[in-house]
């Protein structure tokens, strides 16, 4: 009898290993048969709508044991998974578990060292070749025949690893899937006998029958890329065309990691595919194209907003995956301090005056803003944005987009947006004199404006409409106060870690660690798991500096006084700085001491 299917072994190793309570056990032992009729006639319907199913879908009692959704020995709402399982069968068998993590493995060692076919029907996954040592995922520990088969086909040592069915079956689909695509519509389209990049090319037309059945794998293949992006947290897509080849590279938690080397003919079908779903021009590649497109996922949208730009081997895109959960959170949960929170709810709810929002590209800005409106609009305001472009459609904002070739620019627009009554202005970026003297018109007139700026700092906002031109007494009159973010990533709730570090070590480092905390602090870190890939960081959240304008602040404006003075005396009144912030953070366990530094810098 298959390991995964003995339930005598199975029960007895889930109960030795503290997994399995003996309720527990009586329970499966009585929905059993249930159970596994249930599932053969879940799986049965699946065949009927999903013609291409060509893998294993042998149900074994694992698969039984993880329906139930069985809960474990005194963690309630963790429940007992395959990948727990599994890796408990493993360690009683002497087998290597491996957590398959797409962004480690190469497309081609999975796709051709082993028969597609082969591959799908005993469930295997090549994962990496050195030395003669073929390592492959399985998941079924009695498959030795197999094992051996490869060995005497390949002429190389197998070493197998215990992975999950739901994993090596949904690698194979996603790799495959796309690898076929790739080369289906590499095989079909037309390969250059000069390529001079994007300055001139040489091509031989394909017949319309060619186009049809490669456009078919185009788009197979751009549904896999956006597919692939969504599940692994991706912030952006980004596809490069170099000499030889194309790279995909997605951006996850602020880090990019190339995912793909497409061949480098079919680098401007996928282009095209991306440019038409965004209704750009598929025929100009001389000029920068900006577009979006509206996608479905799982039932919930999201919207990618698509850049084109020309670089030196052809047309370079970047897609912002941009997603309404990350967009409209709640303003109390991003992650401000009780101070903080209160001075910005107070920003929030004043009836006129420009707050400003500071911090370099991918700092954040766009979440708090939109997070700050969606929670201040009601029906009785009209709120009204101006963008450039329109980051996230909603339709509790009437939003305007920025174009230029048509006059249509921050400052054209503000000169007449007092006309559409609106309650709150959102102005994408004060870049210029006009745009900062509209805004300040705005709030004079009675209007709650917010806006953004790139600053490195919150008090540097003030210089920095000084530098524009705005008159100091209009800043004081009108600034209600200002705020810089950054991103750090937080530590991986799954392997963090405390560990102990002294005060003089931290102050060394940089952090504000005040004079009267002396001793050691214990803090936290990741140590690297399978859902962090090792890094010790899944995710991100925000560190702020606000500081809100008071009478001595505005005095200090108006009598010219240096930055670094006005900066002092918001200290004095009770800001802290981003440093200030992070260190917070830190202590509290939500990112580590070397990330705030890279985020904040040394000083």
């Amino acid at each position: 009898m298959p390991i995964l299917d003995d339930e005598k072994y199975l029960f007895n190793l889930l109960q030795q290993n503290r997994l399995l309570t003996p309720e527990q056990r009586a329970f499966v032992e009585s929905r059993k048969v249930q159970q596994r009729q249930l599932l053969l006639r879940q799986r049965s319907a699946r065949r009927k709508t999903d013609t291409g199913r060509e893998q294993d879908d042998t149900l074994n009692f694992v698969d039984i044991i993880v329906s139930l959704n069985l809960d474990l020995l005194g963690k309630k709402g963790q429940l007992l998974t395959e990948e727990l399982i599994i890796q408990t069968v493993a360690k009683d068998l002497g087998l290597p578990f491996k957590k398959l993590d797409p962004l480690e493995l190469d497309l081609k060692t999975v796709t051709k060292t082993i028969p597609r076919t082969f591959a799908f029907r005993h469930l295997l996954l090549p994962f990496a070749f050195a030395n003669g040592v073929l390592e492959v995922a399985i998941c079924n520990p009695d498959n030795k025949t197999v094992l051996a088969e490869i060995e005497r086909a390949n002429q190389l040592t197998v070493k197998p690893y215990l992975a999950t069915k739901s994993d090596i079956r949904k690698t194979l689909a996603e790799f495959f899937g796309f690898q076929s695509s790739i080369t289906a519509a590499e095989s079909h389209l037309a390969r250059p006998l000069v390529d001079l990049g994007n300055l001139e090319q040489y091509v031989r037309i394909s017949s319309t029958e060619e186009a049809a059945s490669s456009d078919q794998h185009v788009t197979s293949a751009v549904d896999h890329m956006f597919n692939y992006a969504f599940e692994q947290r991706a912030s952006d897509i980004h596809i490069e065309p170099k000499r030889e080849l194309a790279l995909v590279r997605l951006r996850i938690d602020g880090v990019l990691h190339t995912i793909y080397k497409l061949p480098k003919v079919v680098h401007a079908a996928v282009v095209s595919r991306i440019k038409s779903l965004a209704r750009l021009d598929i025929a100009e590649k001389r000029r920068p194209q900006d577009g979006r497109i509206k996608v479905d996922r799982g039932g919930q949208e999201a919207e990618i907003r698509v850049s084109t730009v020309p670089v030196a081997f052809g047309e370079k895109a970047v897609l912002r995956i941009l997603d309404p959960e990350i967009l409209f959170q709640d303003v109390d949960k991003i992650g401000f301090s009780a101070r903080d929170l209160a001075v910005y709810q107070s920003f929030m709810s004043a009836p006129h005056g420009i707050f400003l929002v500071t911090g370099p590209t991918g700092s954040g800005k766009s979440t708090t803003l939109y997070s700050t409106l969606k929670q201040i609009a009601t029906p009785e305001k009209n709120v009204v944005t101006v963008e450039d472009p329109v980051e996230m459609v909603h339709e509790e904002f009437n939003q305007i987009p920025v174009q230029p070739q048509l006059d249509v620019t921050f400052s054209t627009i503000l000169r007449n947006i007092l006309r559409q009554d609106p309650d709150i202005i959102m102005i994408g970026e004060i870049r210029d004199l006009d745009t900062a003297v509209n805004a300040v018109q705005a709030a004079l007139t009675g209007h709650l404006v917010f806006s953004t700026l790139h600053t490195n700092d919150a008090v540097a906002s003030i210089s920095r409409l000084l530098d524009l031109g705005v008159q100091p007494f209009m800043v004081g009159s009108t600034l209600l106060g200002a705020m810089a973010q950054r991103l750090v990533r937080r530590i991986c709730p799954h392997c963090s870690e405390p560990f102990r570090i002294s005060a003089d070590e931290l102050r060394a480092f940089g952090l504000p660690v005040p004079v009267g905390e002396e001793g050691e602090f214990e803090l936290r870190r990741g140590k690297g798991c399978q859902q962090c890939r090792g890094t010790g960081y899944l995710g991100r959240c925000g560190i702020f500096e606000i500081f809100a304008m008071t009478d001595k602040i505005r005095k200090q404006i108006s009598t010219g006084s240096a930055e670094i003075e006005i900066r002092q005396t918001a200290r004095e009144e009770g800001m802290t700085t981003l440093k200030d912030d992070a260190w917070r953070k830190v202590k509290s366990g939500i990112t580590t001491p070397e990330e705030a530094l890279r985020v904040t810098g040394a000083d």
